[in-house]
């Protein structure tokens, strides 16, 4: 129309040409359970657990090591390792299933208590693979300007969602927290993210009850977790050494040019069967953190890569391939460079 006055153009987001990673911490809780304590619930033996999952000892929480405090314990140690104040954290992350209020997010009291300056705060539920999926979005928010500076937690007391007579399962979770910062980088530091779900098998990991039928049970109880264990065994060998190849196609790089492995630490047994999928050479330093950690869901990939580098069997530079796999069935694998 004659005369009207030309919308003004969006000013469009300016971000960071690339993003790494800046700094890891951890924190694994005081109590070691070994599984001599453990097969005392359960119809097993230590050397069944063993063979089984490869699990000697597992990290459980105390009652004074909430999730909120191993949240925030890890997160400084990450920050303090990249040199980044807690004031320049424009996002927080937290990758949980164990937060039992539904509403606000953990996310929000961790921020409060690392001091940011009223940072964007949420929680992701993606169980095992939240890490992977926070590393990826906080990427993509520094490339794309909606952050410069990103803290991704991993976090789980999944001790208390255990049932402790579950042959299939009171020998696996355990509890912990790991973090990373995530920032401009002047080269690529993370590799494009390879993700997805497979609701078909919603069922294979799962809790047990719905919230709505423990509050209406005779004896209310904490949801716990189940596990069809063989057929998680038999679709994460597989499926995810696709998964993991495709990581790396997307970034460029083969199997030769990898330093580290580390996947999410759901058993050892599924670690072997992937590397032997993906022909790693034995060049390739493999994360077992497994062994004296148990399986801490969204917080083993950064707990792994803390001990790998606390070991020596990593490095700040080298280039890693991160893959998690658990409940939905949700998955998600990325290349990285270490801190």
């Amino acid at each position: 129309m004659a005369g009207t006055t030309p919308r003004p153009a969006l000013r469009p987001s300016a971000g960071a040409p690339h993003a790494r990673l800046l700094g890891l911490g951890a924190y694994r809780p005081s109590r070691v359970v070994p599984n001599s304590e453990v097969v005392l619930g359960i119809d097993s033996t230590d050397e069944w657990i063993r063979q089984r999952s490869g699990i000697e000892e597992r990290r459980w929480a105390t009652d004074d090591e909430t999730l909120r405090m191993m949240s925030v314990a890890a997160a400084r140690r990450a920050l303090e390792d990249s040199g980044v104040d807690a004031r320049q954290i424009d996002c927080v992350v937290v990758a949980t299933v164990s937060h039992f209020m539904q509403t606000p997010a953990l996310a929000t009291l961790v921020a409060h208590d690392l001091g940011t300056d009223q940072a964007a705060a949420f929680d992701v539920s993606a169980a095992c693979a939240g890490f992977c999926h926070g590393v990826a979005m906080a990427s993509d928010m520094v490339r794309g300007g909606s952050a410069r500076h990103v803290l991704v937690i991993g976090a789980e007391r999944l001790s208390e969602q255990t049932d402790p007579h579950d042959r299939g399962t009171a020998f696996i979770f355990a509890d912990g927290a790991g973090a990373v910062v995530v920032g401009p980088g002047d080269e690529p530091g993370i590799g494009p993210v390879v993700w997805g779900s497979d609701g078909e098998q919603y069922d294979l990991i799962r809790s047990r009850e719905d919230w709505r039928d423990v509050l209406t049970s005779e004896s209310p109880r904490m949801p716990h977790l189940v596990m069809q264990g063989n057929a998680v065994f038999r679709w994460a060998s597989f499926q995810m050494a696709k998964t993991g190849l495709q990581a790396l196609d997307r970034a460029g790089i083969g199997v030769d040019d990898l330093d580290c492995f580390v996947p999410h630490q759901a058993n050892n047994r599924i670690t072997d069967a992937m590397a032997r999928a993906m022909k790693l050479p034995d060049s390739v330093a493999i994360a077992r953190d497994i062994v004296h950690q148990g399986n801490t869901s969204a917080a083993s990939i950064p707990l792994a890569l803390d001990r790998m580098r606390e070991e020596g069997q990593a490095r700040s530079g080298d280039t890693a391939l991160l893959i998690a796999f658990g409940a939905g069935l949700a998955y998600a694998a990325q290349v990285v460079v270490l801190p």
